[in-house]
């Protein structure tokens, strides 16, 4: 069953002012990105703002997105860009995805 568009699911990959990229998820990724550039919510962000969105994917269920999520972590740097790019396909995780939202 599809959730409502209010409550669709988002993972998202920041561009941290040190050039270190952070992967997230959230409900509403706008919000989330002035939470962490407020310093506020996690700890890692707190200590590399102030972010930039460079790509978000939309997901219909908390588990598809936490699973992507994950997934997303597992990659190298160079690979993370390759996805949030749209370069790079990776197997079930690319065909998990919609094309990425960028914010570039």
């Amino acid at each position: 069953m599809t959730e409502p568009a209010s409550e669709q699911h988002h993972v998202y990959i920041a561009l941290c002012a040190d050039g270190s990229l952070y992967t997230g998820y959230s409900k509403n990724v706008e919000q989330r990105l002035k939470t962490h550039n407020k310093g506020k919510g996690g700890r890692y962000t707190r200590a590399h703002r102030p972010l930039k969105l460079l790509a978000s994917w939309s997901l219909q269920t908390k588990t598809e997105a936490l699973r992507v999520e994950y997934a997303i972590k597992q990659l190298t740097r160079q690979q993370k860009l390759a996805l949030a790019e749209g370069t790079q396909t990776f197997g079930w995780l690319s065909a998990a995805l919609p094309k990425p939202g960028h914010e570039m």
